[in-house]
């Protein structure tokens, strides 16, 4: 990625509220990055606690989900909304995750994803989900909902939509707010 400055639409404001600093430090402990958008969310206190909130109860693949099929949900949904701070973040790493440089491809839509043979089923079940539920208005084939109750859990499906939707939010946020990339990778120059 360039290193150019590229600011956000506004300024955060000048004082920050001691507990949204909290929260902001824990951001910069997780991320390793001083990140803009929780202190530009301290404009409005109420948003950035619901915000930390729904970030720290999201599905991360420590038990409760596969982490190879989350890794592949987020980036597929960064790069469904277009949402450049989200490839970055999103695709920092995918190689920790067993996605290969193939299969990033075919996520950029540079593939056809029956042409990569390392998706199994339900990977690719979850990566068209992630596209539908990334469309605007959402419109979910009958049939494609048939095979992923077929292949998935009711449990796994509630984390596989709540995983999209979470992205899908901070994408939204985040471009309405002019946000430019943290610089977590290169790979979201595509």
């Amino acid at each position: 990625m360039q290193n150019r400055k590229v600011a956000a639409f506004i300024e955060p404001p000048k004082k920050i509220p001691f507990f949204l600093k909290i929260g902001i430090y824990i951001s910069k402990k997780v991320t390793k990055k001083d990140l803009l958008v929780p202190k530009l969310l301290a404009w409005y206190p109420k948003v950035a606690i619901s915000s930390g909130i729904l970030e720290s109860m999201v599905a991360h693949g420590k038990g409760d989900f596969n982490k190879r099929i989350l890794k592949l949900l987020r980036i597929q949904t960064s790069l469904s909304v277009s949402c450049s701070f989200c490839i970055d973040m999103n695709s920092f790493e995918y190689e920790e995750s067993g996605i290969t440089q193939e299969e990033m491809y075919c996520l950029m839509g540079k593939y056809n994803i029956d042409d990569v043979s390392t998706f199994n089923i339900r990977e690719k079940l979850a990566i068209e989900y992630a596209k539908m539920i990334s469309q605007t208005p959402i419109k979910i084939p009958k049939e494609l909902m048939e095979k992923i109750k077929r292949n998935f859990t009711e449990r796994e499906i509630v984390i596989m939509a709540s995983t999209v939707a979470q992205v899908n939010y901070w994408a939204r946020l985040i471009q309405a707010l002019g946000v430019p990339p943290a610089g977590f990778s290169d790979k979201c120059d595509i």
